[in-house]
């Protein structure tokens, strides 16, 4: 099987020296390519460029990536050349549009006019006490994979931080019909800690738990090889 895997996190170019980006580290994404590699899939690992990589593998090819432009213009064509997608990049909400000093805002009696602009300095001044960044919602990357390619299984993932049980299965459903998705690895933020990573794969009938990395690859593969078969 051809396997593709998002992992890492992406960021936002600021000005030339700053980002906006995220914790991800790429772990669970490098645990999770190379237990494909070692069962015999080919995989194809996107990761922004400071991501866990997999050891290096004959079936492995590696694409880096740093902003979500970049994750949209690699992950489309690849998208339409295999079976599966695992989609475990936490990737950025929003990108920055425009930086200034407050006092430049508060002067305005139309903030509108910031959102046509955008900084062309190399790196912005940090002669102001407070400065006020105005962001721009990013493309959501997973709901256009089934546009992509309406035969590639699809398996996302939803992050949120200190919720019920109830609740997060109920969100990872609601991205399950909406994305068209085959499975959503549900998991909250204060149940990871190293490969210590408690975990639903949650189907349109059904959820099964994994409390490690490396079970979460283990179902997933589980899951990818059964539809395969259908």
């Amino acid at each position: 099987m051809k396997i593709l895997i998002t992992s890492g996190g992406t960021a936002e170019k600021i000005d030339q020296v700053r980002d906006i980006t995220n914790k991800a580290t790429g772990r669970l994404g490098q645990v999770m390519a190379e237990y494909l590699l070692a069962m015999g899939h080919e995989v194809s690992f996107v990761t922004s460029k400071h991501g866990l990589v997999p050891q290096a593998h004959p079936k492995l090819t590696t694409y880096p990536i740093t902003n979500v432009q970049d994750l949209l213009d690699t992950l489309e064509p690849l998208v339409k050349n295999h079976d599966a997608i695992v989609h475990a990049m936490a990737v950025s909400d929003y990108t920055p549009l425009y930086m200034t000093d407050f006092e430049t805002v508060a002067k305005s009696s139309d903030l509108t006019e910031f959102l046509q602009k955008s900084n062309q300095e190399t790196k912005i001044s940090s002669r102001s006490e407070h400065q006020v960044l105005f962001l721009k919602k990013t493309p959501k990357v997973i709901s256009l994979v089934k546009e992509w390619n309406p035969a590639i299984q699809l398996i996302g993932f939803k992050l949120l931080v200190d919720v019920t049980k109830d609740h997060l299965i109920e969100v990872a459903r609601d991205s399950l019909k909406k994305n068209q998705a085959s499975a959503i690895v549900a998991n909250d933020l204060l149940d990871i800690a190293g490969d210590q990573h408690l975990a639903y794969m949650v189907l349109s009938d059904e959820e099964k738990m994994a409390s490690t990395k490396q079970e979460i690859a283990q179902l997933i593969l589980e899951h990818l090889e059964r539809g395969q078969n259908d």
